[in-house]
């Protein structure tokens, strides 16, 4: 445990740390933002009268805005520098804070601002680069999986979201949370090192057509899609879940979401890590056929005393699922990871968002939520089966690349 320890440090150390950290703080806070109608949806919805589609479409707008912009952040923070752009994406956090908290009257108005808050869930496309650029190759799943711990940032969010709204009301609750992103965009400004000089040159020279014409490229915005999307889709809509399944109220179906959030975000370092060392692909092969039984075991939507435990394992394997996907990115796409880390993040942001709509759109459909875990866990079976396939492919090429030399 300590030589584990001591390598972690020493990898740490390897790159500029203080790059690192103002990586990690910009997504932490960001996800706080991002998922923060996830957090205060209870109190909005029974405020607003929601029926459950419209419930699942509070939670997933702000989901789908982060899938759609990080595809033009990621390109804008390799041709821009990702620190210029992180300090672009704080400011406009600071404005759907802003209207949030004097303007959202109405069901409209609120799905507006979780359009807008949408540009905090473009953060990943900000640090992940930072986090890859600061480290060497042989440390990139530890670097990614350390800033990526950010996303940790939905547990602090469903778990004092709900406390503070109980004090001040959900409407300025938003406005409260603009003090901690302000402090956020001066350290990120004082920790992260100027953008190099590499940016500036014309777009299709930094992102080939060649490499947006990539399958692999898609095929991992697929893993993506089901490991990020439920767990940011999964984290968002698990108030809701608990507070109408297991009739707990406001603040214990936010302190259930937030340890099963704090496993998830823990657990994806850890992923990065062993991946290192293992092999992401292999680590694949297991993680998604677990995700699909436990998924299977919640669809028959069981006593919380079960239920809670199971969902904290699916979140475990979710946030342990995100570390692996990214370290397979970062080998495959180092030079180009604001483009690949928009790309397959938006993927994971658009799971997210199909996810808690389709949890919605299945309750009033059918009165329960077994649907939703079941449509979860047959997501994380076809998956499954193609990591198994995609494994064979790449040995198969191996091969006949051998073969030719």
């Amino acid at each position: 445990m300590l030589t584990m320890f001591s390598q972690t440090i020493t990898a740490v150390r390897s790159g500029h740390w203080p790059s690192l950290l103002g990586a990690w703080l910009h997504f932490q806070i960001s996800c706080m933002v991002w998922v923060m109608i996830g957090a205060l949806a209870v109190a909005i919805s029974e405020e607003l009268a929601l029926s459950p589609l419209q419930k699942g479409f509070l939670v997933g707008i702000p989901l789908l805005g982060g899938a759609l912009l990080r595809i033009v952040i990621g390109p804008l923070a390799d041709r821009s520098g990702p620190k210029r752009t992180g300090v672009f994406l704080l400011a406009m956090e600071l404005i759907a804070l802003g209207l949030g908290w004097l303007t959202s009257e109405s069901y409209g108005a609120v799905l507006g601002i979780g359009l807008l808050l949408g540009f905090a869930g473009a953060s990943f496309a900000i640090a992940l680069p930072i986090a890859s650029r600061s480290y060497p190759m042989a440390n990139q799943g530890l670097a990614m999986g350390i800033a990526a711990v950010g996303n940790s940032g939905v547990l602090f969010s469903a778990y004092f979201a709900p406390r503070i709204a109980l004090v001040v009301g959900w409407r300025a609750t938003f406005g409260l949370m603009m003090i901690p992103v302000g402090l956020t965009l001066l350290l990120f400004c004082l920790l992260v090192r100027p953008d190099s000089h590499r940016l500036g040159q014309p777009i299709d020279r930094i992102v080939p057509g060649s490499v947006l014409k990539h399958k692999f490229l898609y095929w991992l915005c697929g893993m993506y899609g089901v490991t990020f999307g439920g767990f940011v889709g999964l984290s968002s809509f698990l108030p809701m879940f608990f507070h109408d399944q297991y009739r707990v109220d406001l603040v214990t179906a936010g302190t259930l979401t937030a340890v099963c959030g704090l496993v998830g975000s823990f657990a994806r370092p850890v992923g990065g890590y062993l991946a290192d060392r293992c092999g992401g692909m292999v680590l694949l092969h297991i993680l998604f056929p677990s995700i699909a039984i436990l998924g299977i075991v919640l669809s028959h939507l069981p006593n919380i005393s079960l239920a809670f435990p199971v969902t904290v394992l699916i979140l475990l394997c979710l946030g342990f699922g995100n570390g692996v996907v990214f370290q397979i990115a970062s080998l495959r796409f180092r030079d180009i990871m604001g483009t690949a880390t928009g790309l397959i993040g938006a993927a994971g942001g658009l799971g997210g968002f199909i996810l808690p709509v389709w949890f919605g759109f299945l309750k009033e459909m059918t009165g329960s939520y077994a649907g939703g875990f079941f449509l979860l866990a047959s997501m994380a079976g076809l998956a499954g089966a193609s990591a198994v396939l995609a494994q064979r492919r790449l040995a198969y090429l191996r091969g006949r690349v051998l073969l030719n030399d």
